[in-house]
């Protein structure tokens, strides 16, 4: 019985495209938010911690195209580390310590930025699968 339970579940490159849409879609709801209502948090977040303004605007990179290439099933794997980098720059210029905090709900300070940091390490070691919009396996 559990055989073909497992059997029918079998299905890892449906499980690779969904963690790429639903990863990339959620952070693409963050970036649309920043395109609607801008980044002036953000950059003053990046001044505060003495960096040029400009270095905000990379939040457009891993929060509109960084998703859209998820989505797509486009070079996958270097978008997922920058998704990566993306997580680990929000976490630096937000509050590091978080890390040794819990919510009010007893949730970790830093469970949704870790969250979204490890789906993205997994993906970057699953990569695309073969659901992409590419039919070149390099390019996915």
């Amino acid at each position: 019985m559990i055989s073909i339970f497992n059997r029918l579940l079998d299905r890892p490159d449906l499980g690779k495209l969904l963690l790429r849409v639903t990863f990339g879609g959620l952070m693409l709801f963050h970036g649309i938010h920043k395109l609607v209502y801008g980044i002036s948090g953000i950059v003053g977040m990046v001044v505060q911690h003495g960096m040029p303004a400009f270095v905000a605007y990379g939040v457009f990179i891993g929060e509109i195209v960084v998703p859209i290439l998820f989505i797509l099933g486009i070079l996958v794997r270097p978008a997922a580390l920058i998704f990566c980098a993306t997580m680990l720059f929000a976490w630096l210029v937000s509050d590091p310590g978080m890390v040794f905090t819990l919510t009010k709900v007893g949730a970790w300070g830093f469970e949704t930025i870790a969250v979204y940091l490890f789906a993205g390490l997994a993906i970057a070691f699953l990569g695309c699968g073969r659901y992409s919009i590419m039919s070149n396996p390099n390019w996915r």
